[in-house]
């Protein structure tokens, strides 16, 4: 905006202020659909990460999930323990490992989406100085 005069109708100073906020808006929401847009780019590598260790855990329980089990319920029939019991305790031991390794993907993925990750910190913080300077300009 011109730096105003003493002789500047009031209309004129008026209007110009309101160029500048409209201007000033347009560039504040441009700013925040960027920084949207980046915010979701970053979620998007979170949905990724979660859906590959989902991916994994499943792939894990339905390909591994039988021929592990079998294994170590062999291996307890070889300590002494009897056929059900060894396949009941292998079952479980084979559950909760894969469990574990799926719960450490998924917490990865989700830690993404963290609330301080999605926060438009830029356009919070322009804003700020936005109201300030028409504070100040009026």
């Amino acid at each position: 905006m011109a730096k105003p005069s003493e002789n500047t109708p009031l209309s004129e100073l008026i209007g110009g202020l309101l160029r500048d906020v409209t201007g000033l808006l347009r560039k504040e929401i441009d700013l925040a659909k960027t920084e949207a847009s980046e915010k979701l780019s970053n979620a998007m590598s979170g949905v990724e990460i979660l859906l590959i260790g989902l991916v994994m855990a499943i792939g894990a329980v339905g390909v591994f999930l039988s021929a592990i089990v079998s294994g170590v319920a062999a291996f307890l029939v070889a300590q002494g323990f009897t056929e059900p019991t060894a396949s009941a305790l292998a079952s479980i031991i084979v559950g909760v490992v894969i469990g574990i390794i799926a719960w450490i993907m998924i917490a990865r993925g989700l830690a993404v989406f963290r609330r301080k990750n999605l926060t438009l910190e830029r356009t919070t913080t322009s804003l700020g100085r936005d109201v300030q300077t028409v504070k100040d300009k009026l």
